[in-house]
């Protein structure tokens, strides 16, 4: 037999209250991190230097940053759990990634300074608000 408790469903009502007590940061947060369990994606801050990641995300914001000389494509994703950085090198603009849209990115996630990023991940544009 298992001792394994499992807690009680929310209530429709129980549900609604929780929402109602909710700010809106936590709803999104809710939301984005709802879509990285049904895309089959790894949690953010779950990631650890090195490893190989599947992400899925709402890009935030879009900056470009010169790197020695060249420019670079710069990327905050976030996913309701945490934010990474996706760097293009060489790139100005990539057609379809703006703010508000959704990604899934691939590539191996690195630890600097105490930021996740990711170099030149491939990436898929979802369907999502901005699409």
């Amino acid at each position: 037999m298992s001792s394994e408790v499992k807690p009680p469903k929310e209530s429709r009502l129980q549900r609604a209250l929780r929402r109602l007590g909710s700010s809106n940061a936590e709803l999104e947060s809710e939301e984005l991190q709802q879509q990285v369990r049904e895309a089959g994606a790894v949690p953010i801050q779950t990631c650890e230097d090195r490893q190989q990641v599947a992400l899925t995300g709402t890009v935030a914001t879009v900056t470009i940053t010169p790197r020695a000389g060249h420019p670079a494509l710069e990327v905050a994703l976030r996913d309701g759990s945490g934010t990474v950085t996706l760097l293009w090198l060489g790139r100005r603009q990539i057609p379809g990634i703006d703010p508000g849209r959704t990604l899934k990115v691939w590539g191996r996630i690195s630890c600097h300074e105490g930021k996740r990023l990711v170099y030149n991940p491939r990436y898929e544009l979802l369907d999502g608000p901005a699409s």
